[in-house]
């Protein structure tokens, strides 16, 4: 089924930024129906990058679009709205069937005519767009930001208050109202290949890995477990410790953002700043 697509007209004839000229609603291969914006990009780089957002995220948060603003300087941008997110439909599976969502977004960014796309998630989003290289394939480069590397982890804090947000009915209505985010009650009938499994499953795809030292919901053995993963299976991968960063899109400052997208487009097409990390 082909998307639903509006474009936007901003009344002066360019888009505004970050003020997407065209959306749509994608079809996920479970019929669910995912939100998702488009920008052409600043620069000619024949490069797309699809955005996942974060556990509670969506195209409309600040912190989204930000990212997406910055990401346009190096090329073509996507972002979606996960299922249970935003304008999306459905309900979050909290990383499992969301990588179909992506696919469906990948997919939107190829119709485009984009040949060259990467992937880059945040948190939540970050295990999705590593599983989706290794079960679907077809991007060029994947960069996941404060990514976990399990499942069910409950060290810290801030994840113990998240497990209880999706596992008891009271924190998934606080969710729902509260957040906006509407979660699946069901659940997992299978358990899906956790992050790390899949990082070690990338094949030439290469894989960039950020964390910052001051996460407060998943300490360093994370990063650390998904660039060992890629690094002995012979993928390429790099690894960025950030001092000071905290956790996924909200923290994360437009310094940083410049050098993930020039890192991806320098991996996708050969060109670009130089990127430290």
């Amino acid at each position: 089924m082909r998307p639903t697509v509006k474009v936007r007209s901003t009344g002066s004839g360019r888009a505004q930024p970050w003020d997407a000229p065209a959306e749509a609603l994608l079809t996920a291969a479970d019929a669910t129906r995912v939100h998702a914006v488009y920008h052409p990009g600043e620069a000619a780089s024949g490069t797309a990058v699809v955005i996942a957002h974060g556990f509670t995220g969506a195209v409309e948060r600040p912190a989204v679009r930000r990212a997406a603003r910055v990401f346009s300087r190096h090329g073509a941008v996507v972002v979606l709205s996960f299922r249970g997110h935003g304008r999306s439909g459905g309900r979050s599976t909290v990383g499992d069937r969301e990588v179909l969502d992506l696919e469906a977004a990948v997919s939107w960014a190829r119709s485009l005519g984009h040949r060259r796309i990467a992937t880059v998630g945040f948190s939540m989003g970050g295990a999705v767009v590593v599983r989706h290289a290794a079960l679907h394939g077809g991007v060029a480069a994947v960069a996941a930001v404060s990514a976990p590397a399990r499942w069910y982890y409950q060290g810290t804090v801030p994840m113990r208050r998240v497990h209880r947000l999706v596992m008891h009915p009271l924190g998934r209505a606080v969710a729902r109202h509260g957040l906006r985010t509407r979660i699946d009650p069901r659940d997992w009938v299978q358990v899906p290949m956790p992050p790390v499994e899949a990082a070690g499953r990338l094949g030439a795809t290469p894989l960039l890995v950020v964390h910052g030292d001051r996460d407060p919901y998943f300490p360093l053995d994370h990063p650390l477990s998904l660039h060992r993963s890629a690094r002995e299976a012979g993928t390429e991968s790099e690894l960025w410790i950030e001092p000071g960063f905290g956790h996924a899109e909200n923290a994360a400052g437009e310094e940083l953002l410049d050098r993930i997208g020039a890192r991806l487009t320098r991996w996708t097409t050969g060109y670009g700043r130089p990127a430290e990390g």
